[in-house]
């Protein structure tokens, strides 16, 4: 990954590929950003101007090349816009420093270290900067000829390292703010990268390998549940749901815990490594990216070392609720009744509606522990696409003020998102003439009517939380900001703000 580092260089005589400056967008036209005063110097102060000569507005995510000026050591000066100019004495909002950022990262792919002079007012724009060029410059190679070695032959590696200027090498906080851009993001990309390994790399067993690898690695206790141990447990809805699969189900136990916390989360992903819809077929066009459907698992697991290696002072424990939907002989069938871990009956109407399932066994299990919050994650359901569009997630919970808490952290760290209720009435619809309860109910609000069937595993007095994150979870579009075509990594800030704010007691 890029390599971080803070400099108190000029701009003029630092070795690098490139300086990237920041420009927004003025009453009049672009606008030179904070930070680049030595570089507008260089042209004569006209750099505004011939930034616009080239075409430039300063409009988020907007990237212009020009030669660096006479005297630079650099030859190449990389101008990206950050949006509007801010208000007169107020500075540049950390998302759009962050998009910055990770727009012109992802431009210098191929170079070996550029020269960040965007604005610097404090540490948290230092940490914005720093996420958004680890983000940015992310690349997954593995199945590509010869992986990143040939990348490196085609200048195309992602960047190699980015100093980061106006920033303040010997200060506390500053350093304190790359160290966690770094473990953030660094875990977030290996969110990332599970996302985008294709199925047949990637089934329960090899993603219970990987997470039980990166927990010893980080002191985090793991228990692995196998097929004869999910029996045995009775953990009917992951079995029901990986019974079509030749690659049996796993429910990942990862538990991070510091001597000093006060407070313990509980987070719970779905982990689908390949969704075919089971019995329930997908139709033609909607099986492509099913292997995405493990991105809940993967946000949560990430999530899990990142509180590990930030030392946070409080518990953690991921679930990771794995298995692979798949029709076969033995699949469970549509009208079929499963008994779930919590003892409830389920009648399953539609076998792709298997999430919920695997979702209801692993946060009955999490409920047990009695946590102090619970949050699940989870691509769970086409309607919440329909709703909120691509790039923004629901929130449903059962206690309104932890809602907006979560909904606060999510767009603190730049991920849109939009607080959803569960609605009572929408209830009735999952009642069962066989079973304590049907995994569908009525069509329209399809998102809703699942939080309400995901409410009924999670034990009394318990305070829960929904993300359904179907729609930004896999970007099949071109890459924008710092967000790459394919796995994003969503919901991974979210909860590792969340966890922030419990260890420091700001959640109640």
């Amino acid at each position: 990954m890029t390599a971080l580092t803070l400099s108190t260089a000029a701009a003029s005589g630092l070795r690098a590929d490139a300086i990237v400056i920041g420009v927004a967008k003025g009453a009049k036209g672009p606008v030179v950003a904070p930070g680049a005063e030595a570089v507008d110097k260089a042209y004569d102060g006209r750099l505004a101007g011939v930034l616009e000569t080239l075409g430039a507005s300063g409009a988020e995510g907007e990237v212009t090349k020009l030669p660096a000026p006479s005297g630079f050591k650099a030859p190449l000066v990389v101008a990206v816009g950050l949006g509007s100019e801010p208000e007169k004495d107020s500075g540049y909002a950390a998302e759009s420093l962050r998009k910055a950022a990770g727009a012109a990262a992802r431009t210098l792919a191929g170079a070996k270290k550029a020269a960040f002079v965007l604005p610097v007012g404090d540490a948290s724009d230092v940490g914005a900067i720093g996420e958004g060029v680890l983000l940015g410059a992310y690349s997954f190679d593995a199945y590509k000829e010869n992986g990143k070695d040939e990348k490196a032959k085609n200048g195309k590696a992602p960047l190699a390292e980015a100093a980061l200027l106006g920033a303040k090498p010997r200060d506390k906080e500053h350093k304190a703010a790359v160290e966690r851009a770094t473990a953030v993001a660094e875990e977030l990309n290996r969110a990332r990268d599970l996302i985008n390994t294709p199925p047949n790399d990637l089934d329960p067993e090899a993603f219970a390998a990987v997470a039980t690898a990166a927990a010893k690695e980080h002191g985090i206790k793991v228990q692995v549940l196998d097929e004869k141990a999910l029996e045995k447990g009775g953990y009917g809805g992951i079995l029901g749901v990986g019974a079509g699969s030749a690659a049996g189900p796993r429910l990942v136990k990862l538990s991070y815990t510091s001597s000093k916390a006060k407070k313990h989360l509980a987070l719970v992903g779905k982990g689908i490594t390949y969704d075919s819809g089971g019995i329930s077929l997908k139709p033609a066009g909607h099986n492509e990216t099913m292997k995405c459907d493990m991105s809940g698992a993967a946000a949560v697991f990430a999530a899990v070392v990142a509180a590990a290696r930030l030392g946070l002072e409080v518990n953690v424990t991921g679930w990771l609720a794995l298995a692979e939907n798949m029709p076969s002989g033995s699949a469970t069938r549509p009208g079929d009744v499963l008994r779930m871990y919590s003892g409830k009956t389920v009648e399953v109407l539609n076998t792709d509606a298997e999430g919920r399932l695997v979702l209801a066994d692993a946060l009955w299990a999490a409920s047990l522990e009695k946590p102090d919050a619970i949050v699940d994650v989870a691509t769970l359901t086409g309607a919440m696409m329909l709703a909120l569009g691509s790039r923004t997630f629901g929130i449903m919970a059962n206690d309104d003020a932890f809602r907006s808490a979560l909904h606060e952290a999510a767009e603190e760290v730049g991920e849109p998102a939009w607080p959803m209720p569960l609605p009572e009435h929408l209830r009735k619809g999952m009642d069962s003439p066989t079973a304590d309860i049907a995994n569908m109910g009525e069509r329209m609000g399809g998102g809703l009517v699942a939080g309400l069937f995901l409410r009924e595993f999670v034990g009394e007095g318990i305070t829960w939380a929904h993300l359904d994150i179907a729609g930004p979870a896999f970007n099949e579009g071109g890459p924008f900001g710092y967000t790459p075509k394919g796995g994003t990594g969503t919901a991974v800030r979210t909860l590792v703000r969340l966890a922030e704010l419990t260890a420091a007691g700001d959640l109640g």
